[in-house]
Formats: structure tokens, C-alpha cells, sequence
């Protein structure tokens, strides 16, 4: 859903000045303050436990809060995973260490899982997640190249992993339809991408 809303804003509001030369290349603008840009990745990442654990519904007997620990579990793996991916692809893809990507690799983990983490074992968001990690790097530059700026990378977190995130459902758990699931994809793009188009253009001529 914010990655829909996104890419409004990103397609009304334009580029940051100076980002695309016009040579064709891209200037990166480098985060202000790191430090606090890794305390709002670690907030975020101790609030999808909340989050995802409170989705459950309810802790009153023991299958319920046996599930809860079970999605809270599988939270905190799929965020690692794709930390752990997304500083590995970065560093062997650009020889050096990138925090602001290693970040948004955790965050691409735990958006991509997200969609059912009551639903998998405990070793499947590893996998999901470690594909988010991959997502996040290989979507970053792919923008840019589409003269999309997006300033910390969350069409990379939250629209494209919340894509696969939740077409990961239909290939990993029994029984749910990989219609279903890209319906859903198509129903939540279609209400939230032209409403936020409209909104964020009226905000943005004001």
C-alpha cells in the first residue's frame, strides 16, 4: 500500500535537483545522518515484531501463542536474512559496505514476509527473506536507470517486496491460490495508486 502511494509521489513530484546529470549519470545524494537513519531501521525492526505478532489476533490459549512466537520468529529471520543478503550482494557487487543498504535489505526481509509469517515453518523466511535482501539491491539501480528518485530506496522495500512478498504465500503455503494472491496485488494497486495520484497532486499544485 505505501509503495503504490509512492510511486505517485515519486512520478508527480519529479527528481531531486541534481540528481540525474545530463550526461545521463546519476549523482548519489548520501543520507544526512546515518546514525539516526540506523536507530529508524532498528525502531521499524523492533515494531514489525508488534507488528506481525499482534496480526495473530490473540495469545489466549496456547496453539494462539504458540503462533505468535512462531510469526515473531519468522519476522526477526526474514529481516536477517535479507541483512545479511543485501551486504554481501553490495559489497561483491560494489566492493564496499553500503549501511544504508545493508538497512534496507533487513527491511526488504521483513516487508517480503510479512504477507504470512504464521503460515511458514521456521526456515522458509530465510529463503523469502534473503530474496527480499536481493530484491532491495538489484531494484535500487534499476530505478535510478528509470529516472525514479527515490531518496531511501522504499519502492525497493515496500512495493516490490510487498509483491513478492505476497505472491511468496501462494508458492509456500498449501492451499492458497496464486490468483488470489495477484488479485489482491492488483485490487490494493488499483484503489491506492490512483486515489494517492489524485491527492498528491492536489497537495502538490497547492
Amino acid at each position: 500500500t505505501g509503495g503504490w502511494a509512492l510511486l505517485a509521489a515519486i512520478l508527480i513530484m519529479g527528481a531531486r535537483k541534481g540528481k540525474y546529470k545530463k550526461n545521463g549519470s546519476t549523482k548519489v545524494i548520501p543520507a544526512s545522518n546515518i546514525p539516526l537513519v540506523t536507530l529508524g531501521a532498528f525502531l521499524l525492526w523492533i515494531g514489525w515484531f508488534g507488528f506481525n505478532g499482534g496480526s495473530v489476533g490473540t495469545i489466549s490459549s496456547k496453539e494462539n501463542a504458540d503462533a505468535v512466537a512462531l510469526t515473531i520468529m519468522n519476522t526477526n529471520t526474514g529481516g536477517l536474512s535479507g541483512a545479511i543478503v543485501g551486504w554481501l550482494l553490495t559489497y561483491f557487487t560494489y566492493k564496499k559496505f553500503d549501511i544504508t543498504m545493508i538497512l534496507n535489505g533487513a527491511l526488504g526481509g521483513l516487508v517480503a514476509v510479512t504477507a504470512g509469517p504464521d503460515k511458514f515453518d521456521m526456515y522458509t523466511p530465510i529463503l523469502i527473506g534473503a530474496i527480499g535482501g536481493a530484491l532491495v539491491v538489484w531494484a535500487v539501480p534499476l530505478f535510478d536507470k528509470l529516472k525514479m528518485d527515490d531518496p531511501v530506496g522504499a519502492l525497493s522495500v515496500h512495493l516490490v517486496n510487498g509483491i513478492w512478498g505476497t505472491i511468496a504465500v501462494a508458492i509456500f503455503v498449501d492451499g492458497v491460490s496464486y490468483w488470489n494472491q495477484i488479485k489482491g496485488i492488483l485490487v490494493v494497486g488499483g484503489i491506492v495508486f490512483p486515489i494517492s495520484f489524485v491527492v498528491i497532486y492536489l497537495i502538490n499544485k497547492i
